[in-house]
């Protein structure tokens, strides 16, 4: 049995090396059944100052975690070029350019059964699996998503995304300790999607991946195989 071929999507201040990297437990728990394929975003972020990069949480760093190469998806705030999950704004800087990043992933390395977003990159995956519901991306044929400190984006702009319950399987998890993406803004995008499915850990800004996490995940990816 061929294993599912998954897109990842890293989150704000990391790359698809970086994410390889951290999610490395993850790949040698499901390794027989996914194969995870890595995806860097098209914007150059400024290196963190040592007051904005956020305490690491259990060893696996935060996505604003000193990262070469550091990589974003969209910015909040135009002029600085800067993007904080938490800032209200009109409009966003850079959201165009990262979906043709991914449509040309999808295009080339494609067909992918599946994509998995963390933090920055799960906000993003929220928005491609409305865009395919809406048949706009014609590219896109994901049969379900995996939203890791996913968030509602805070943009005005980018709420037309939320308008109805995604049909798609999804699986979203989060962290109790999580301080760079509060659980409650990760529990405010599970309305978005329809019969949701949730793993809740008690730690922090991070990709879970302990042995009692496995059954969680094989049980919601065995339905695809």
């Amino acid at each position: 049995m061929a294993p599912l071929r998954v897109l990842c999507v890293h989150g704000y201040r990391q790359n698809r090396v970086s994410f390889r990297e951290k999610t490395g437990a993850l790949r040698k728990l499901l390794k027989k059944q996914v194969e995870l394929v890595y995806l860097s975003a098209p914007h150059r972020v400024q290196p963190a100052s040592s007051e904005e990069v956020p305490e690491k949480q259990n060893g696996s760093g935060p996505e604003s975690g000193g990262d070469e190469d550091p990589r974003g998806w969209w910015f909040s705030d135009i002029q600085a070029r800067s993007f904080n999950a938490q800032q209200q704004c009109e409009q966003s800087l850079g959201l165009d350019e990262s979906m043709s990043v991914v449509r040309e992933a999808v295009k080339i390395q494609g067909p992918f059964d599946g994509i998995m977003g963390f933090s920055q990159g799960a906000a993003l995956v929220a928005m491609l699996c409305f865009l395919q519901e809406q048949k706009l991306e014609p590219e896109f044929n994901f049969r379900f998503a995996i939203l890791v400190a996913g968030f509602r984006s805070s943009c005005e702009e980018h709420q037309r995304f939320y308008n109805a319950p995604l049909q798609i399987h999804s699986l979203h998890v989060f962290g109790l300790e999580d301080r760079v993406i509060p659980d409650s803004m990760s529990r405010e995008l599970i309305p978005s999607f329809q019969d949701p499915q949730v793993l809740i850990h008690p730690g922090g800004h991070f990709v879970p991946a302990a042995s009692m996490h496995r059954h969680i995940y094989q049980e919601f990816l065995k339905r695809f195989q």
